[in-house]
């Protein structure tokens, strides 16, 4: 047990005295801020670029005040000038298309016969609010041919929102279950990334000591499974403590944009077409959800989440470590690790894709919960699913699962462990592992 503790110490002192372990314990959460910070300004001025869109209204159902520019469009009408002499014009100009609406005997036919004509490909933003544009518009001039009131027709849209109350007389919001699914999902995707980086550390760090022949030396004075072990667990404690630090800096960063930046812009309810008392019904019910978003926040099982969490990242990370050190022992150099990659890595993406989809249809499900309950994706799949509830029988059985998973993983790492890290020069193949397995 002392050999296994100052194993530990050696591993846990070593990584986290290791310069890229510092330096990225600090830059990467300033990377990933600065990343976002990048996307939203590209995304800004992407928006600030403005296009010109030409058209040409030849059905006369459409009025210049139905093109109003926004922020990033702006409509030039050139009806006066014909097709061919406007998309000679748009040709040779910087004008981003030209936009065609012809005459037809019917609006159908008009509505199957737009066309959009532009040098470069548009985005599906644009497409769409194009459609909506004309579709609105022609939805109007068919209702009037048919003789519809357009105005009580619009008196008559009344917005519904469904109230949601459990049996007891609790209720909540609509908004909380998109929060839970975002937290599910973060959590999932987190655990994912940690037990690939932290068990490549594992796998690496063996490799270099098996190349170096150290580990010739340290095998006569320890058991080749404590020295597994020992590098196991200390690399897990370096990733707890550089998980923790990362969660400060955030929440410290975090803080100082709320004070910052905390102010929310509010929608304009006025300019939505429909009546004032809907208005202002939509405007009570928005005040009553944020209350309710808040009071569901307070009943999130944030302490079970929390420590959830840390359970279950120990003990994906001991399952999944133990194969990445049997991997590092099995060969003599990184390049050699991946053709046995795919069996370690393809049981995490299944994880998060089932979980993903899963959770977001029924995160109650038979899918989800037996997902939750396979000891190679549980790590995954439970965490997407304890927002929304889980009952503590089914984490219980979920951990102890993990935990008989783990010992029996380690029991046969261990073996190849034994068996590769004195190996030298030849490349295994699953067989021969396989053989290891049964010394």
């Amino acid at each position: 047990m002392n050999k296994l503790k100052l194993i530990i110490r050696r591993e846990f002192i070593a990584k986290v005295r290791n310069k890229t372990f510092l330096v990225m314990t600090i830059l990467s959460p300033l990377i990933v801020i600065a990343m976002g910070v990048l996307i939203g300004y590209l995304t800004k001025l992407n928006q600030e670029n403005i296009k010109i869109i030409a058209y040409v209204d030849e059905s006369g159902l459409l009025e210049k005040e139905d093109f109003k520019d926004t922020s990033s469009i702006h409509y030039l009408d050139l009806s006066t000038d014909g097709f061919e002499i406007a998309k000679s014009k748009v040709d040779v100009s910087d004008y981003f298309g030209l936009l065609y609406i012809p005459q037809k005997d019917s609006i159908v036919d008009i509505a199957l016969n737009v066309q959009f004509y532009t040098k470069k490909s548009p985005n599906l933003i644009l497409i769409s609010s194009l459609e909506q544009l004309i579709e609105s518009r022609l939805e109007e001039a068919k209702m009037k041919r048919l003789g519809i009131n357009i105005e009580r027709l619009k008196l008559s849209k009344v917005i519904v929102s469904l109230q949601l109350e459990d049996f007891s007389g609790e209720k909540s919001s609509k908004l909380i279950n998109t929060m839970k699914i975002g937290i599910g999902l973060t959590a999932g995707y987190m655990i994912m990334m940690f037990i690939i980086i932290y068990g490549a550390m594992v796998m690496r760090s063996v490799i270099a000591e098996k190349t170096s022949r150290i580990i010739e030396v340290i095998i006569s004075s320890v058991k080749p499974f404590q020295l597994m072990m020992g590098k196991i667990i200390g690399t897990a404690l370096a990733g707890l403590l550089q998980f923790a630090i990362w969660g400060i800096i955030l929440l410290v960063l975090g803080l100082v944009a709320t004070l910052m930046f905390g102010g929310v812009e509010q929608v304009d309810l006025e300019t939505i077409n429909v009546s004032g008392d809907q208005v202002e019904l939509m405007k009570e019910a928005a005040k009553s959800d944020a209350q309710l978003i808040f009071e569901e926040i307070k009943k999130l099982p944030i302490a079970t989440m929390f420590f959830s969490f840390i359970i279950y990242f120990i003990g994906g990370y001991l399952l999944y470590s133990s194969i990445y050190a049997a991997i590092g022992a099995a060969v003599d150099n990184e390049t050699d690790t991946q053709q046995f990659m795919l069996p370690v890595l393809v049981p995490l993406m299944l994880g998060v894709y089932v979980g993903f989809a899963s959770v977001m249809s029924d995160p109650h499900g038979p899918i989800a919960t037996i997902f939750s309950m396979i000891p190679f994706t549980s790590p995954i799949v439970m965490l997407m699913r304890i927002p929304f509830g889980v009952p503590w029988w089914q984490i219980v059985i979920s951990l102890v699962l993990l935990l008989a998973m783990f010992l029996i993983i380690v029991w046969f790492a261990a073996k190849i462990y034994r068996v590769g890290i004195l190996m030298y020069g030849k490349k295994p193949t699953y067989r021969e592992l396989f053989k290891w397995m049964r010394y």
